[in-house]
């Protein structure tokens, strides 16, 4: 049986599901009250506990969220030659013949992508909290206005980025998915995908 190695902690995996569950939550009640899907009505009771359910779990995607900066930010802001090279080369998923540079812990594509999910997040959290309790500011209605337009790109933009990170992690990357499940992956598997990191570890 191949060796295993620990890649995430159990406070990782909750965070995540955590981080995920409450995704979908918004986004199933943010198109059920703003298209006025009356099945969805039927199964929240109304649309205004439709929007209570909407606006809390915007704060349990929000808690989340910043509990990922301890875990991914120091590595995703950490970029080197060997992330370009990643890049230029499309990370090998083009080709089987591409030889891709060794990775840290996050490859360059993961790391461009955690750094987006982070920036939208913080975005249509924001602007739904500004929405949601309305301060008392001079041109209130301006500033509602405009965390409506913000919080409606970036939801849309999460809409995409989340199905295509579900792929990416399953279908198209086999044994990747195990990781937010029990946390390990096969020593041989991680030395080819995030060799730098298995070095820096003291892994190999």
């Amino acid at each position: 049986m191949d060796k295993m190695i620990k890649k995430a902690t159990a406070f990782e995996i909750v965070n995540h599901w955590a981080l995920a569950v409450s995704f979908f939550v918004l986004a199933i009640t943010g198109f059920g009250f703003l298209f006025h899907l009356e099945q969805l009505n039927s199964i929240f009771g109304s649309f205004n506990q439709m929007r209570v359910v909407h606006n809390w779990a915007g704060v349990v995607f929000a808690v989340s969220l910043v509990l990922t900066v301890f875990d991914y930010l120091p590595v995703s802001l950490r970029f080197s030659s060997d992330d370009v090279t990643w890049i230029l080369k499309g990370g090998g998923y083009f080709s089987k013949k591409v030889k891709s540079p060794p990775q840290d812990r996050l490859n360059a594509g993961q790391k461009l992508y955690y750094l987006a999910i982070l920036l939208l997040g913080i975005a249509a959290a924001a602007s739904g909290l500004v929405i949601w309790l309305r301060p008392d500011v001079s041109d209130i209605k301006k500033w509602v206005l405009l965390s409506h337009l913000i919080h409606n790109i970036s939801f849309d933009l999460l809409v995409i980025a989340i199905p295509l990170h579900i792929y990416l992690a399953s279908l198209a990357n086999p044994g990747t998915f195990r990781i937010m499940v029990y946390g390990t992956v096969p020593l041989d598997w991680a030395k080819k995908r995030h060799e730098k990191w298995i070095k820096e570890i003291g892994a190999e």
